[in-house]
């Protein structure tokens, strides 16, 4: 639209556990490796107090990117479960008249299996009309709902919202963002830069995220969307001062510097 200025919305997404769903159901489900645009956007509704079944067509049009300054390591969650009255459990199959019958023979315990991402840190931009991303910001700030990354079990450490960014670009403003990675991570790090995977939102984009929601609404579901995305790397300062030439041809015990690992969090 002619005259519309726009903004970035930068988030810190960091927790103990997180869980980015993606097609997955039933007694499995997974998570992405990083972030989605359902799951984010989930976030941001409830911060605003959305109602489940309003409309999220405003927030669907921002675009996201995504960087990823400690990626974590995968936990699954492996438990069983039962019908508290003692009754068998549901199978899959149905009756006539559409109703899902016991199982046969009878089963009383079941197994689920939930996948999470420990110990992950990201930074999330979402692009788009300035007075739409300020009034997210603010509700990030002061949400209506409790906050969540991927599940309701899921609460961020610390405050989610890095603030605004008045520039247009995500990638640029992916750069700007200090590194959010913690203590222990920057430690593993020694050289004055590292180097950061980030996906971020666009029309030219070569591969395609299947994670785009029409709709939080629990009665008639969510049906997922497509949309274009880029990969790329982003460098930033680690803080740390350059380390002699020395230093970074060899390790402590003489051998080559080179962690072949470091890139995956190792």
């Amino acid at each position: 639209m002619t005259g519309t200025e726009y903004a970035v919305l930068l988030l810190r997404l960091a927790a103990p556990l997180q869980s980015w769903g993606g097609p997955s159901r039933y007694n499995r489900r997974e998570t992405r490796p990083q972030p989605t645009k359902s799951g984010v956007l989930g976030l941001l509704a409830a911060a605003e107090g959305r109602d489940r079944a309003a409309s999220i067509a405003d927030l669907v049009g921002l675009r996201l990117g995504v960087r990823v300054d400690q990626p974590g390591s995968l936990l699954r969650d492996y438990h069983t479960y039962s019908d508290y009255r003692g009754v068998p459990l549901l199978s899959a199959k149905t009756n006539a008249k559409g109703q899902q019958t016991r199982t046969t023979p009878a089963k009383y315990t079941g197994v689920t299996q939930r996948f999470y991402l420990q110990d992950a840190v990201f930074v999330a931009a979402l692009h788009g009309p300035k007075p739409l991303v300020a009034g997210l910001e603010k509700a990030v700030r002061h949400p209506v709902h409790p906050l969540s990354l991927g599940r309701r079990s899921c609460p961020p450490t610390g405050p989610v919202s890095l603030g605004l960014w008045s520039g247009t670009g995500l990638e640029d403003a992916l750069k700007e963002v200090p590194w959010q990675a913690g203590e222990h991570r920057r430690r593993q790090v020694r050289d004055a830069t590292v180097s950061l995977e980030a996906t971020v939102e666009d029309p030219a984009g070569d591969h395609l995220a299947v994670d785009v929601p029409d709709t939080y609404d629990l009665k008639t579901g969510t049906t997922f969307g497509r949309r274009a995305v880029r990969h790329l790397w982003i460098t930033v300062p680690t803080g740390h001062a350059e380390p002699p030439q020395s230093a970074r041809d060899t390790g402590p015990t003489g051998q080559s510097g080179h962690d072949p690992f470091a890139l995956l969090g190792w």
